[in-house]
């Protein structure tokens, strides 16, 4: 390379076209110039002066890093920039400094992060053995743990702490004028043995019913003084509605990190290759067994896309009719797994009226009852998904479409499975919709059967969570290490037929996305439940953990991680919108319970907010008016248009520009190929001997 000292700009341009470098003996710079100036006019010149464009407005300094030149040219760049002595003003020598401080202190920051961030050498462990599909499952496990434990934050900052100080200071809003017997609500009996504190830790009853887990306990507080304000029912409507609002931009959040790394690599398998080929190492992997796992993952990501490949070339040489006997086929096994799934639901429907039938029992058989819906949804979810998985694999999907359609059928079947329980409870509170039944006409909801319906909603989510953590434990212990002690020192043939197990990422994931879903579903009336489901998916990080390095073998077909990561939350989504809809429902259409809770005075609970804000300023009021009227609203509509207009017109233009880049790049590939099969032919005509070597596009 050539450098070209400019004395006029003190700019420093490197060229194409010599071997000489910086700090090397070289010509005196006058006889430079003219060799340069010569040199330079057939090959590409690269300025590496950052303080001024070609027009000499001041732009943003380039990073060495981001620029695809070989290392011996970026340390010369580096050399003459250290030398370089720009003269410039005070203002723009001050802006420079702050911009690379703020860069300084971003780059710290994110190290800082990193540090601090849960299970990470766990992580990087994981996906250099198991490959990225599993370790999807795991990163996806470390997102709902912050998640849920940020949302107890939000929860106990602004109704859990408010409540426990106020309790004894506040006074209620307004008196009662509903009718007496709708009134009563005693749901703390005395114990009389010693296992009934056992047997009510975990149906969430007897001394856990009254309690701050539940919504029952907290009261209509309302606090005034000249120092502090605060409304209790109004903190706990707005509290949960921005929870629901927080974990959706959470999620949204995260799907758009996800989605730019599907949009990099453009979705196919030779974007993915590329990026694996020429961005994949990780150069800050020093020791062996971090360069060993490296190494592995790499390994792993290349097969998926050598899997992907072979499929899709397998696919493209099907005849006519072989391609309507798969899809015919694939028609019939959906109808199947549908039939399967509306089997599981009529058996949730039957066990859940079973066991509302049979509430008032007490003991053992009580609190088998009381789990009976907790334990045919979790049947339901083991049985039902392992035969879908059996037939997919008569299906004849590719791994990521496998396993996307398996994520679809399991989702469908849990959240709905879900949905079906909370239907059936909400036949029984609302008496089928009908308020004017004889259950219900004196409270508006039936009083005899749940005199605190919201309790018991909350409790049915608490023992959801409670068994799911439980039954994970049991198939552990049960179930994993016996499978492998048998595998492992039983030498008979169906010992090894069996083999170990694999980690099935569908299943795990929609265990996760149901068990969020309970814990979503839950929270407006178990505020609790958020921490409790932090502190569940850490124990399950762990057992997943043990169960992934003892008792699995890596798989022996992977899938692709880059969509499936993105299709994860997608799925998380739906549980969200289905917790939503019940929230939703319950703040607006069902009366709320007349003996307990927050809002034992209002028609529903959310008319707490309109009724608070009438006791605000009238300034405060107007401003509020004035946001929600149509002067306000309609511009604010006008201007999210055009921004969103202007963001999808720029989006489609770098589109365009991508799938030209693209278009070049496969051209460019094509002509070097051409060009190296005719040098071979002209090597052979002219019988030069040439080396063996492995040309790839």
């Amino acid at each position: 390379m050539a450098s070209e000292l400019q004395d006029s700009s003190g700019v420093y341009e490197y060229t194409e076209g010599s071997s000489s470098y910086p700090g090397e003996q070289q010509q005196p710079l006058r006889l430079r110039r003219v060799s340069s100036q010569d040199s330079n006019q057939n090959y590409p010149q690269f300025n590496w002066n950052t303080e001024e464009d070609e027009e000499g407005t001041s732009g943003p300094p380039r990073d060495l890093r981001s620029i695809p030149l070989p290392m011996s040219l970026k340390r010369a760049v580096r050399q003459v920039q250290q030398m370089q002595v720009p003269v410039v003003s005070s203002a723009e020598s001050w802006k420079r400094k702050k911009t690379k401080s703020l860069r300084k202190l971003e780059d710290n920051s994110k190290q800082l992060l990193y540090v601090f961030a849960l299970w990470n050498k766990t992580l990087q462990k994981i996906g250099g053995n198991f490959g990225s599909g599993v370790h999807s499952y795991f990163l996806f496990l470390r997102f709902l743990v912050v998640l849920n434990f940020v949302s107890f934050f939000l929860i106990a900052g602004f109704v859990l702490a408010p409540s426990i100080v106020f309790r004894s200071v506040g006074s209620s809003l307004v008196n009662s004028t509903g009718p007496a017997e709708c009134m009563e609500y005693n749901p703390n009996p005395k114990v009389s043995v010693f296992y009934q504190y056992f047997l009510d830790l975990l149906s969430g009853t007897g001394f856990m019913e009254y309690s701050y887990l539940f919504y029952g306990y907290y009261s209509n507080t309302l606090v005034e003084n000249k120092n502090v304000t605060y409304n209790i029912p109004l903190a706990y409507v707005l509290t949960a509605a921005f929870y629901f609002a927080f974990c959706l931009i959470c999620i949204i959040a995260r799907m758009g990190s996800n989605a730019r790394v599907a949009v990099a690599t453009g979705g196919s398998t030779m974007g993915s290759y590329s990026m694996i080929v020429f961005t994949g190492w990780d150069y800050s992997c020093l020791r062996d067994q971090d360069t060993k796992l490296k190494q592995k993952n790499i390994h792993y990501r290349l097969q998926v896309d050598l899997e992907e490949e072979r499929l899709k070339k397998r696919a493209a040489a099907l005849t006519l009719c072989q391609k309507v006997v798969l899809y015919s086929l694939r028609i019939f096994l959906h109808l199947v797994a549908f039939g399967l799934i509306i089997g599981a639901f009529y058996g949730i429907s039957l066990a859940a009226n079973f066991s509302q039938q049979n509430i008032q029992v007490q003991g053992i058989l009580g609190l088998v009852y009381e789990y009976l819906p907790s334990i045919v949804i979790t049947t339901g979810n083991f049985v039902v998904p392992l035969l879908c998985d059996q037939i997919a694999l008569i299906e004849n999907y590719s791994p990521s479409t496998t396993v996307i359609v398996a994520l679809l059928r399991a989702v469908f079947l849990r959240l709905v499975s879900l949905g079906v329980l909370l239907f059936t409870l909400w036949r029984q509170i609302t008496c089928d919709g009908n308020i004017d039944g004889v259950d219900c006409t004196l409270c508006q909801y039936n009083y005899d059967l749940y005199p605190c319906w919201e309790t018991r909603i909350g409790q049915e989510m608490y023992k959801l969570t409670l068994f799911d953590l439980l039954i994970n434990i049991a198939v552990l212990v049960l179930v994993e290490f016996p499978r492998r002690m048998v595998v492992d020192n039983w030498s008979c043939k169906l010992a090894q037929l069996v083999g170990r197990q694999e980690f099935d990422v569908p299943s795990n994931v929609l265990g996760l996305v149901y068990g969020q879903t309970a814990v979503w579903t839950g929270t407006l009336f178990c505020p609790l439940l958020p921490l409790i489901n932090t502190i569940k998916f850490i124990i399950i990080f762990y057992c997943k953990k043990i169960t992934l390095f003892y008792n699995c073998r890596p798989a022996h077909k992977t899938f692709r991680s880059t969509t499936s990561t993105f299709f994860f939350l997608v799925v998380l989504l739906f549980g969200w919108g289905l917790a939503t809809v019940v929230m939703v429902y319950s703040l607006a259409e069902i009366r709320p319970s007349l003996g307990c809770g927050p809002f034992r005075f209002f028609p529903n609970m959310w008319s707490v907010v309109p009724t608070s804000f009438y006791n605000l300023t009238e300034t405060t009021q107007e401003f509020l008016f004035f946001i929600g009227s149509q002067s306000f609203s309609i511009p604010l509509f006008a201007l999210s248009c055009v921004l969103m207009c202007y963001f999808i017109a720029l989006a489609s233009v770098y589109g365009n520009s991508v799938a030209l880049l693209r278009a070049q790049l496969k051209l460019e590939g094509r002509d070097k190929q051409f060009l190296v099969k005719q040098i071979e032919q002209l090597g052979r005509q002219l019988h030069i001997p040439t080396h063996n070597a492995g040309v790839q596009d």
